[in-house]
């Protein structure tokens, strides 16, 4: 006899697992299922751990704000060690184009709660020590986000789901899903079948996938991207450092680092020319290509001892925006997928907005903020948020 839950989250990574802890906060008897070993072993792993809320979509400041407050108090309310460090995150900007665009959006920033603002250069270089100064114009700083260990969050969040009692199926792939009529009811499993009041897709590169599955279209296009991470030095770099310009080897659109609370540097960029699907192998051009880059921002990397490089996908959708929404023609299903690459910072914010979606049938966000994250969206009208 099937299993009877009142809630089941297909994929245990970055918002699967606060998916299930906040719909188990809500008291509702919840199972996450994963194909891996344990949570937090797809993309979530992959993640350089940067948690903010500076961004250009109001969904994403709202979503990253309430991540950031969860986050940021986990220790306090929990009394796990996730390692939060604040700092917040700096722009730097050595283009009139980039400084314009950064100005453009801070009313609407600080319109939704917002503590970000324009500094000089000279704050700048104190905030990035050994900064390239020529050039330099300003930039924004938004000191209340921080880092976090994508590894040590998933098992703190794992863990709290569990005090609340909810389940964890490892090494266990779902195969099909349930359905009377349209509703859905459940999932198939390589091991069996279980029944739910409600689905929650939290699949990550895999969503389109699960989409087929479903018979609905779910466009979430993976591409993979790539990380690295020096050894230890002296802690020096309070933010993490997003640097638009476009790279001189005309290979990167941006690239972004911080230093963790250990002591590494934590690196990634942002190719030019992406690389679609899911191949998570190393690249041989990565690192000339970014130590080049790193470098030509602050010359003193030039010392870094690189320890590892890496992949991730970003699940990305067509507007570069996640989709967060219940499924109108299947009921009892909630998707929360497409977080193109920043699944990390937005999971406990969308995990708060997938409880109250499952619960409620409507989302924490406001009508008029979760309209674009929605699924029935136009995904081609719009432009992609200005900050990736």
């Amino acid at each position: 006899m099937a299993q009877t839950y009142d809630a089941i989250v297909v994929g245990c990574g970055s918002v699967g697992v606060p998916s299930a802890y906040h719909l188990a906060k809500r008291g509702l008897k919840v199972l996450g299922i994963d194909y891996r070993s344990a949570v937090g072993q797809g993309d979530n792993k992959a993640a350089i751990g940067g948690v903010r809320a500076t961004h250009s979509d109001p969904a994403k400041i709202l979503l990253c704000q309430d991540s950031l407050k969860e986050m940021s108090t986990w220790r306090e309310t929990h009394g796990d060690d996730i390692d939060w460090k604040p700092g917040g995150y700096c722009f730097p900007v050595y283009g009139e184009d980039i400084e314009q665009t950064l100005k453009s959006i801070l009313p609407m920033q600080k319109g939704f709660g917002l503590e970000i603002d324009w500094v000089d250069a000279g704050a700048i270089a104190e905030l990035v020590p050994g900064i390239e100064r020529e050039g330099l114009r300003g930039g924004t700083f938004s000191p209340r986000d921080g880092q976090v260990s994508p590894l040590k969050a998933a098992v703190a969040f794992k863990r709290a789901a569990a005090e609340l009692g909810a389940e964890f199926h490892l090494r266990e792939k779902v195969t099909g899903y349930l359905r009377d009529g349209s509703r859905v009811i459940g999932v198939k499993t390589d091991r069996g079948e279980y029944h739910a009041g409600h689905v929650v897709i939290a699949a990550g590169a895999d969503a389109s996938e699960h989409g087929k599955l479903l018979g609905i279209d779910l466009p979430v296009a993976p591409d993979s991207h790539e990380a690295g991470i020096t050894a230890p030095v002296e802690q020096f770099l309070g933010p993490l450092i997003v640097d638009l310009r476009p790279g001189p080897e005309g290979k990167t659109a941006n690239f972004y680092f911080g230093q963790n609370q250990e002591g590494p540097i934590i690196f990634c960029y942002t190719p030019k020319e992406l690389f679609p699907g899911t191949n998570r192998e190393p690249l041989s051009e990565f690192l000339p290509v970014l130590a080049r880059r790193m470098i030509t921002l602050i010359p003193r990397f030039r010392q870094l001892l690189i320890r590892r490089v890496w992949r991730g996908c970003y699940p990305m959708t067509p507007d570069g925006v996640p989709i967060i929404d219940n499924v109108a023609e299947a009921p009892g299903l909630t998707v929360a997928v497409g977080m193109c690459g920043q699944g990390f910072m937005l999971g406990p914010g969308v995990g708060m907005n997938v409880a109250a979606l499952v619960a409620e049938g409507k989302p924490l966000l406001p009508p008029e903020v979760h309209r674009p994250v929605s699924l029935g969206r136009d995904y081609y009208s719009g432009k992609k948020e200005a900050l990736k």
